[in-house]
């Protein structure tokens, strides 16, 4: 069954995302190799893009550094020294296949504008339509702390999710995800995740190597909670194999593919409302609401909700939790947070006696994104 089921996904696989690790590019003769076999997916019909950590590795070796500095100043300037040779490393080996390698350099406000995002999208679509691979990175030079995606995985997780993209591969020095024995040791290769499970995420662990990235299994795992939620596949698998992606797409028994959880393709506007927009306020809402809401499908009324958290405008995005605490959605509200204070626990025929508004829902359905499972 899941050799089966491997291969259906792999096969269905048009649009797809890949991402390399910092600790494959500080070996530069990978490059090729890579680039080699995203043109062999070309000529399978495939539209690519890339998603390339390494700037700050290179940078790292260009100024004979042997360790990451702790001063994000210093690493801001070696992403500015790396990125230009990275980029002409890839465009150099592009052009021996008759395509251009095309650097995008992303922070997370990019992606967390509607309109930037909007923008950032159409940019991708355009250089596809025109044969170019999409190069990724985040723009390190500029990212303060406030504002990082934090990891690469989660770029590429969030590239993919905006993007629709059926695959994700995550190229790392690893051959997959493993169990873990009683020892705590890792043990046998886990061929194909169908939900994460809180065992997967304890035994999840950092980095291998924090002197060069930052990441590890754990940034993956969260990458393939994202994307399976959405509906789409990630696999991790080890970069360091020279036809790693030529098996992958020959549906080799290699690496870990996490396949969709989602009975169906998350809708754009709750892609948005998921996994990119800015959240204003926090609802706590009664198990009555949970109920509603989480098992039955339905909108969530001003009488559900037992206060809320923040101040915000009608429009904005809130989450949705439960009295533990436990965020279970995200939506956009229908009113303000003075509005709301008004309302909180009335019933829908007292809305318009207290604020003359022809609103009910405080969140419609059609506005709200699950966040976990009811």
């Amino acid at each position: 069954m899941n050799i089966q089921h491997r291969k259906q996904i792999i096969k269905q696989a048009k649009q797809i995302v890949i991402k390399v690790g910092t600790r494959l590019l500080t070996d530069s003769s990978l490059i090729p190799t890579i680039i080699r076999q995203i043109a062999h997916l070309r000529e399978r019909g495939c539209r690519v893009m890339l998603v390339s950590s390494g700037a700050v590795g290179v940078g790292m070796k260009t100024m004979s550094l042997k360790k990451r500095p702790a001063r994000l100043s210093a690493v801001q300037a070696l992403a500015a020294v790396g990125q230009s040779s990275l980029m002409s490393l890839y465009e150099q080996e592009c052009a021996k296949y008759g395509f251009h390698a095309a650097q995008m350099l992303l922070t997370a406000e990019d992606l967390g504008d509607r309109e930037r995002h909007l923008n950032v999208l159409n940019c991708i679509n355009s250089l596809w339509a025109q044969g170019n691979l999409p190069i990724i990175n985040e723009n390190d030079s500029v990212s303060i702390e406030e504002i990082k995606l934090g990891d690469n995985d989660t770029l590429a997780a969030m590239l993919a999710i905006m993007t629709r993209s059926d695959l994700t591969i995550l190229l790392t020095t690893v051959d997959g995800l493993h169990s873990v024995d009683s020892d705590g040791n890792l043990d046998m290769r886990i061929p194909l995740v169908s939900g994460i499970t809180d065992e997967m995420k304890r035994a999840a662990t950092g980095t291998d190597d924090s002197s060069m990235s930052i990441g590890g299994m754990a940034t993956k795992l969260r990458a393939g909670e994202m994307i399976s939620s959405a509906g789409e596949s990630m696999l991790i698998a080890d970069g360091r194999e020279g036809d790693i992606l030529d098996r992958i797409f020959d549906c080799d028994d290699v690496g870990t593919l996490f396949v969709p959880t989602a009975d169906k393709q998350m809708q754009s506007k709750k892609r948005w409302l998921s996994f990119f927009s800015k959240v204003s306020g926090n609802l706590i809402i009664d198990e009555g609401a949970v109920e509603a809401i989480m098992n039955r499908g339905r909108s969530l009324l001003p009488s559900g909700i037992l206060k809320f958290q923040g101040e915000f405008l009608r429009g904005d995005t809130v989450t949705i939790s439960d009295q533990r605490g436990l965020v279970l959605a995200k939506g956009l509200t229908s009113f303000s947070s003075s509005d709301l204070a008004q309302i909180v626990g009335a019933k829908s025929c007292e809305i318009r006696k207290i604020l003359g508004s022809n609103d009910e829902e405080a969140i419609h359905r059609n506005n709200l994104s699950k966040l976990k499972l009811g």
